[in-house]
């Protein structure tokens, strides 16, 4: 504690811990990968068309894991089925079982009818084990029409355009939590929820740009420069309205300059100055700011824009994780008297500690690098597709 004199009984401990950041952190990289899919499949922007597929299967592979920063943080993890089987339409809270229960879902789905073409030539073309699992995957259909793939893409863009909406559900329902927090100012704002669906679409197109570079490097193939442009315009034009929304919540706690004003100030200024005024605003918003419009330029050779563009993209990540960081954490350091602070301590091991976060985050992409083994991601010339 940096003030023990103003900080009430009830406040030293930060309850929501890093696993608490990460949550959001992972529904928003799915709630924005999902959103370039979409983009192609109802908006029909074939310039997507080679991170299509890589969009979809990437949003089924953080969305299996994104429950587990959840069930970490609790004593009892088994008592979070009951959210799932036993939910209550009054509460907040358990709508997420409702949620996550329809989404995940919805992309099984899809990505099913989007590979059902490949997975049933596999199933009749491959033996051994190989087989097994392709006619498992198969679901027993071993045969493809026209009709019946005509069928499917009607149906695929059918769930891309529900998948929308609950995909901004799934997402702007965490900041509905946050800003339904009345007794602490930081969240309870009206803001909160758009600003966490904002950023989760900049996080999931910064992702998408990020591993579309580095499997187009890993298969030594080039990278489609029209496809990474469009991402990296979607991404500057989603990466100003979501630092808009938070300097608008920002300068209207400022203008309004109420009871909670001050202590709020006293925590940017000085607890939080490197990890909101340094990591957040000048690297993670600013730089990327200015860098992705020259990156996009008609004129600047492809090497040059592979290199800005996933420069800024890790930026992007970056600043969205110290935003989640920020919000959770930072919203907890100050007392309800507004008056004191306390500490919060980054421990390594764990079940909360850093390296438990760090494998959190490692397994969705453990999980889309098996899935790439079992569905084709890309051509048969390397593209990814």
């Amino acid at each position: 504690m940096s003030d023990p004199s103003f900080v009430f009984p009830n406040d030293p401990h930060v309850p929501w811990s890093i696993m608490i950041v990460l949550y959001p952190y992972i529904t928003g990289l799915v709630a924005g990968a999902f959103v370039v899919s979409a983009l192609y499949h109802v908006f029909h922007q074939e310039v997507l068309k080679p991170v299509a597929r890589l969009a979809l299967v990437t949003a089924l592979c953080f969305c299996t894991f994104a429950t587990l920063p959840l069930l970490l943080h609790l004593h009892h993890p088994e008592r979070a089925f009951n959210i799932m089987i036993t939910p209550s339409a009054t509460s907040a809270m358990s709508g997420f079982g409702i949620i996550y229960n329809f989404y995940m879902l919805l992309l099984i789905v899809e990505v099913w009818l989007v590979f059902r073409p490949e997975i049933v030539e596999r199933a009749n073309s491959k033996t051994g084990f190989q087989g097994r699992i392709y006619k498992l995957l198969a679901l027993g259909n071993r045969e493809v029409t026209a009709t019946s793939h005509a069928a499917d893409e009607w149906l695929i863009r059918v769930l891309a355009i529900v998948g929308i909406p609950a995909a901004c559900v799934l997402h702007g329902y965490v900041g509905f939590l946050f800003g339904g927090v009345k007794a602490n100012p930081w969240w309870s704002t009206a803001l909160m929820p758009i600003i966490f669906l904002a950023s989760a679409i900049v996080s999931g197109i910064a992702a998408l740009i990020v591993l579309y570079l580095f499997i187009s490097w890993r298969r030594r193939t080039p990278p489609d420069l029209a496809c990474l442009r469009a991402m990296s315009h979607y991404l500057w034009i989603s990466l100003v309205i979501a630092v808009s929304l938070e300097m608008l919540e920002m300068l209207h706690m400022a203008y309004e300059s109420g009871a909670e004003w001050h202590v709020l100030s006293t925590l940017i200024t000085e607890h939080l100055a490197v990890s909101y005024g340094l990591i957040q605003v000048l690297i993670g918003s600013l730089v990327p700011f200015l860098i992705l419009p020259m990156a996009i330029r008609p004129s600047r050779s492809p090497r040059s824009m592979m290199w800005m563009s996933g420069f800024a993209s890790i930026l992007i990540l970056v600043q969205v994780f110290a935003m989640r960081w920020n919000v959770v954490v930072g919203g907890q350091l100050f007392s309800k008297s507004f008056r004191g602070f306390v500490e919060y301590p980054v421990h390594f091991g764990g079940r909360e500690g850093l390296f438990a976060a760090a494998v959190i985050m490692l397994l969705p992409l453990l999980g889309l690098w098996i899935a790439s083994k079992l569905l084709p991601l890309w051509d048969a010339d390397g593209a990814v597709s």
